[in-house]
């Protein structure tokens, strides 16, 4: 038996469709690429934009409707990250603003789960960082050190 409603199936009544994903992440990461807070952090680790694109049009696919069709592992791409709680709150602010400009009444469904994806990296950064947070604590910012081999600034 479930433990939560079937989403998908919610999904797919409001509308959910590999074009609605891909118009949400299209306009989300064009918003991120000019965003002065996470710009600057996809400016370092993307150089082609059109393959992370799909690899994350394959993601939300696979999240929001179970298509299986991602094939990958977030968590170590994100904990060499140097981020702090900030960034998660910025992404997902952005996430949500593109969710409700792109996927009208299906925007409060890619949000909810954004903010589960956000709090599990978040958690994963943290241990990779040797961090345990309690319930409520947040990533704390991380200056002047080197995570991943990059510097934080």
């Amino acid at each position: 038996m479930p433990t939560e409603p079937d989403y998908v199936a919610d999904a797919v009544a409001f509308g959910v469709d590999e074009i609605m994903i891909e118009r949400l992440v299209r306009h989300f990461y064009a918003e991120v690429r000019l965003d002065p807070a996470l710009g600057p952090i996809f400016a370092a680790r993307v150089s082609a934009w059109e393959p992370h694109l799909q690899h994350m049009c394959a993601f939300w696919s696979s999240v929001m409707l179970r298509t299986g069709r991602y094939h990958g592992q977030p968590m170590p791409m994100h904990v060499r990250l140097p981020v702090d709680a900030s960034h998660f709150d910025r992404w997902l602010e952005l996430f949500e603003a593109s969710a409700r400009k792109t996927c009208g009444k299906a925007a409060s469904l890619f949000v909810e789960r954004a903010r589960r994806i956000a709090q599990s990296l978040e958690l994963g950064v943290a241990g990779a960082r040797g961090l345990t947070l309690p319930i409520g604590e947040r990533l704390p910012p991380v200056s002047g050190e080197v995570v991943g081999g990059v510097p934080y600034d």
